[in-house]
């Protein structure tokens, strides 16, 4: 018959501790992000969007890509799907957004409850607000 080495309850119970200690300072020691850290990531991502936007050359007519679609009705209405296929290309996959212009808007309707990040751009036709937030 062989002795085999048993261990004891007590370290058993010693070594659970280490690790709930450990895991509770691990916690504290990282932290949680700053209170509006999310919001301020996603202005971010919402300026950075009409940055691109207001530096684009417009498809038809005007100054840069915005104020093409704050020109006229008409041509909101003829640049709408072009604008948020553009949109859809700059932004991250997970986020969805809302771009609102003098004579329209395109994107999705924005929610209430969670977090939005915004920004505008003036342009000639009147300013363009782009709002986001995450999918």
């Amino acid at each position: 018959m062989t002795d085999r080495g048993q261990l004891s309850l007590t370290m058993v119970e010693a070594g659970l501790g280490v690790l709930l200690l450990f895991a509770a300072t691990a916690t504290f020691a990282l932290g949680l992000p700053a209170a509006g850290a999310e919001s301020a990531q996603l202005d971010r991502y919402a300026d950075d969007a009409g940055t691109v936007l207001s530096r684009e050359p417009p498809r038809h007519e005007g100054l840069t890509r915005l104020s093409e679609v704050t020109r006229s009705a008409s041509a909101f209405e003829r640049e709408r799907d072009a604008l948020a296929h553009r949109v859809e290309r700059i932004l991250p996959e997970n986020l969805m957004y809302r771009v609102v212009t003098p004579h329209g808007a395109v994107g999705f309707q924005r929610p209430t409850g969670v977090p939005t990040g915004r920004a505008t751009v003036p342009t000639v036709g009147g300013r363009v607000t782009i709002w986001v937030w995450y999918a």
